[in-house]
């Protein structure tokens, strides 16, 4: 067989032809020339390179190996070279042995020179062979001790919790597991994300000072949706898993582009961070025994991408929609002032929150009867045993077989039965007739926008009696187009909330302000969206300074530390959204009940925490007992958790507010303390501001 090939031949236009001969396939004369075959030093470097990169086993087996390659030789010469060797085969050769096994003795061996020699050989291939095998052993533990420092270590534990992801709630979700956690004999708490392990402890270490207590937190690196990196942090052995959603600008959607409907949705791309929540657990359905015996809750902040997210889940899981939740918790603050607080302790695990109790001594009973009855809990529902909730019941409501009870409650030593607090109860300081209400039209006035805005005017005006009015003043006020729900206006102002004279647009006319503050930008130097609002808080109250008229504020912040900057007057309304959203996450993670609980809590048309006036349960300037209190509520049709105290508003950490107080003490009841009560939501008439 012959091949053809052009050589081209500098001086000729034409090219010539020359032959490349062939014999079976295999390149004859110059081709085979230029085919040239690897030598003997260049296939032994490939070999060592080989067994490099098999690992250290492979390595001390080799050096092993080499090291008798000239130890048992040597060591054989110099025993039958050696006069005074035995003089059976058998002695010779136990002598070898021994010779070969004390080969450190460098210089060990006199006599002539070739011994000498021999004996030197021995000991410098015997250090060699130490110098390497330390080398070596020393390469591989820090190699390993790398590996941990990278967070690529498998956790080992059980009954643990697991955070997925990385987002502006990790921080609270972990602080506020660990919390839940050491309240037992042993806890672990396992974080994986795609983030550095020094950096993810760093930045957890400056929330958690002196929480962790006895609970392990262990952190770990890799992507939550790679099967592998899953693997690290047992997720078939937890409790619980938390899948966070990562933190991202949302794509082109209708709430960007001035749309009001709150069914609207941020429409991300398939590489959102909405995209790895739902790749994050179908990884974890996948994994050996996952969603059988763990509890999942989860996260988007698309809402449209919810449904997919709960088929990936699987049965009994989770999900949140973020953004959903964060606005209508905003838009709980605007309605009820000083609601922050009280949702903020009502969520975190210090002091009281939502347990639930099981009796066997329930059944039969109705809840009117128990709710008096609990001297060391305030009860809000029941439980069925079924799971589902029935929350803030009517009074005759009974206890079936194998139901609970919902109360608000300090952890542990809470009795659903055998209570006294009824005989705490005062009814001469009782104020007798239904409250006061009636419809009340606001006017609310929203400063700033994000891609949050239109979900937050949208439940504003929708929640609103008629005669109302929501005012938005923002910089790109061409982008929005003014709206109108039930009768109730949506209109866009121009104006830049970072200018004192977009402040000074608000008058008299508003009882409250809303303070939104921009997306956070991506990028690590983009710089914090609380920036902004501290900016326009600033203007709000030099205006107030100015008008001598305290402005009925409700501002948002993304980092909860900025709460401690904010200047504003002691009633005003920091909402940290990001924070209260993964305090829920976190309940939720604990007691997969309380799921329907916050369900009900934070929709409109459910039963909600409201902050009533104290004089409309009980006499302003009467001492009485909390337990009158709360017979008091419960005869207005809601279930009393606890108090604001007026005269410490100002006072932190609490600012006043107290859960679950002691049914049995009793306090002056100031005209201006409130009383926190769960109760159904009152028609869309009656959603005032009073």
């Amino acid at each position: 067989m012959r091949k053809v090939r052009e050589i081209t031949v500098p001086g000729q236009r034409r090219p010539v032809v020359a032959e490349a001969k062939t014999v079976r396939g295999r390149p004859t004369g110059r081709a085979a020339r230029g085919r040239r075959r690897a030598g003997s030093r260049e296939r032994l470097r490939y070999w060592v390179d080989r067994t490099v990169v098999r690992g250290v086993s492979a390595l001390v087996g080799w050096l092993a190996l080499a090291c008798l390659a000239v130890v048992a030789p040597a060591s054989t010469l110099l025993v039958w070279t050696d006069g005074r060797a035995p003089a059976t085969f058998d002695g010779k050769v136990a002598a070898v042995w021994r010779t070969a096994g004390q080969t450190l003795r460098l210089g060990g061996e006199a006599g002539p020179p070739l011994r000498f020699a021999l004996s030197l050989l021995l000991a410098l291939v015997a250090l060699l062979y130490v110098s390497t095998l330390v080398g070596i052993v020393t390469s591989a533990l820090t190699d390993r001790l790398t590996e941990l420092q990278r967070g690529h270590s498998t956790v080992v534990e059980d009954g643990h919790t697991v955070v997925l992801g990385w987002s502006e709630q990790a921080p609270t979700v972990v602080a506020e597991v660990l919390a839940a956690h050491a309240q037992r004999r042993r806890g672990a708490v396992a974080v994986l994300a795609d983030r550095d392990k020094a950096g993810m402890e760093a930045e957890l270490r400056a929330v958690l000072t002196g929480r962790a207590g006895r609970v392990r937190l262990l952190c770990r690196s890799g992507r939550p949706a790679d099967p592998v990196a899953l693997a690290r942090v047992g997720p078939a052995t937890a409790r619980a898993v938390v899948v966070l959603p990562p933190d991202g600008e949302p794509g082109p959607g209708p709430e960007n582009t001035g749309s009001t409907d709150t069914g609207a949705r941020v429409a991300g791309s398939p590489e959102s961070g909405d995209a790895q929540v739902v790749r994050t657990l179908l990884a974890l359905r996948a994994a050996a025994g996952a969603g059988e015996r763990v509890r999942v809750v989860a996260a988007v902040r698309d809402g449209r991408l919810r449904a997919a997210a709960e088929l990936a889940a699987g049965e009994g899981a989770t999900v949140l929609d973020v953004e959903d939740i964060a606005a209508r918790l905003l838009v709980s603050c605007v309605r009820e002032p000083g609601l922050a607080l009280v949702l903020e302790d009502l969520l975190d695990f210090a002091g009281a929150e939502l347990h639930t109790l099981r009796d066997p001594r329930l059944a039969g009973l109705q809840f009117d009867a128990v709710r008096a009855g609990c001297a060391d809990a305030c009860a809000v529902g029941i439980v069925r045993a079924d799971g589902a909730l029935v929350l803030n019941p009517a009074p005759g409501t009974e206890f079936g077989p194998g139901d609970g009870l919902l109360v608000v409650a300090e952890d542990g030593g809470a009795r659903a039965v055998g209570g006294a607090a009824a005989d705490a109860v005062d009814p001469s300081v009782t104020v007798t007739g239904a409250r006061a209400g009636g419809p009340r039209p606001y006017r609310v006035v929203v400063l700033g926008w994000n891609r949050r805005g239109a979900r937050v005017t949208g439940l504003l005006a929708r929640g609103a009696a008629p005669g109302s009015t929501v005012d938005v003043i923002t910089a790109d006020v061409h982008a929005h187009e003014s709206e109108e729900y039930g009768g109730v206006p949506v209109v866009f102002h121009q104006g830049d909330p970072l200018t004192e004279e977009a402040v000074r647009l608000i008058d008299e006319r508003y009882d409250r302000v809303v303070v939104l503050g921009p997306d956070r930008a991506p990028g690590a130097d983009a710089g914090q969206p609380d920036d902004a609002t501290l900016v326009t808080l600033l203007h709000l109250r030099a205006r107030e300074a100015e008008t001598g008229r305290v402005l009925p504020l409700v501002a948002e912040l993304a980092d909860e530390r900025s709460r401690a900057l904010a200047p504003v007057g002691p009633g005003a309304d920091l909402v940290a959204s990001g924070r209260l959203v993964g305090l829920l996450m976190a309940q939720i993670s604990q007691n997969a009940a309380l799921a329907a609980a916050f369900a009900e809590l934070f929709a409109p048309d459910g039963a909600c925490v409201r902050l009533w006036p104290a004089g409309d349960l009980v006499r302003c300037g009467a001492e009485a007992s909390f337990a009158t209190v709360v017979a008091a509520a419960a005869r207005q049709g809601a279930s009393a958790v606890g108090y604001r105290a007026a005269a410490d508003a100002a006072v932190p950490p609490r600012h006043g507010v107290r859960l679950n107080p002691p049914k049995s003490g009793t306090r002056c009841w100031d005209p201006g303390d409130e009383v926190i009560v769960i109760a159904s939501a009152e028609p869309p008439a009656d959603a005032g501001l009073g």
